[in-house]
């Protein structure tokens, strides 16, 4: 099957220009088919503030209230245009895309009997479809953290959770590795001398989540990794955003997630 290498931004990467561009001089030299994908860092948190709107998190997770909704829509896609045209100028052809566009990303709204998490979306399907069209014409899609739920309304949507669905539904057609991208070199063992963990298996997640190594927000992060994995991804890589030109390299650096 044909290479297909899907990468989800966030942090740092996403917060500071200058990191922004440093990641997408080398993401644009990756060979082969690939796609984008990236959340909103804490962009749209200050944004949110600088309009009077105090930002919302319970357990880590945004409440998208409809405030704050219309405040990552901007963000979100105001963002999304910039990355395009930081591609299109390093000679890589990119497409913009919410999950709306082209029914690229359909979910539903987040029912959640104790929080009311608001305008979030949980995701039902991936368009595979179009996305291979669109790469079909040469084109890298650089999706953001915008979901719909096909009647009109948009859903803010973990980017996380979107690059593990787009990879997802991609594997059917490909060799999809998928690449988590961020300010630390991989999964940290210890985190004062940046130790990496250099291969995760599923039968040492657990204790590894039991003994404190990976916490916080790193378990959603793998929780999806493993899930992509499940549903057929090969195996997910996880870097800084700085090591993406060396994912398919014998000398990459970062952690390796897979089954065995």
């Amino acid at each position: 099957m044909e290479k297909l290498t899907v990468v989800k931004i966030g942090g740092k990467v996403i917060n500071e220009e200058a990191a922004l561009d440093a990641f997408l001089k080398k993401f644009a030299l990756i060979k082969g088919k690939k796609i984008l994908i990236h959340g909103g860092g804490n962009i749209a948190s200050d944004w949110q503030r600088k309009m009077g709107v105090e930002p919302k998190m319970i357990q880590g997770r945004r409440i998208t209230d409809k405030d704050t909704i219309e405040v990552v829509t901007m963000i979100y896609a105001g963002l999304n245009k910039k990355i395009v045209a930081k591609l299109q100028g390093l000679d890589n052809q990119a497409i913009g895309l919410s999950g709306a566009d082209l029914n690229v990303i359909k979910s539903h709204k987040r029912m959640n009997l104790v929080i009311d998490y608001g305008y979030v979306g949980d995701i039902e399907g991936v368009n595979a479809g179009v996305i291979n069209a669109l790469m079909n014409l040469e084109a890298t899609p650089v999706v953001c953290a915008l979901t719909h739920d096909n009647s009109g309304q948009l859903l803010n949507t973990n980017a996380d959770t979107i690059a593990s669905a787009v990879a997802t539904g991609m594997s059917e057609s490909y060799d999809v590795d998928l690449v988590y991208c961020f300010e630390q070199p991989g999964v940290l063992s210890d985190f004062e001398n940046k130790i990496v963990i250099p291969v995760i298996v599923k039968k040492d997640y657990d204790g590894l989540k039991n003994s404190g190594t990976i916490s916080d927000g790193m378990i959603p992060k793998i929780d999806n990794a493993f899930a992509a994995i499940d549903a057929g991804v090969g195996q997910v890589k996880i870097c800084h955003f700085d090591a993406i030109d060396t994912v398919h390299a014998a000398e990459y650096s970062g952690t390796v997630i897979c089954q065995k």
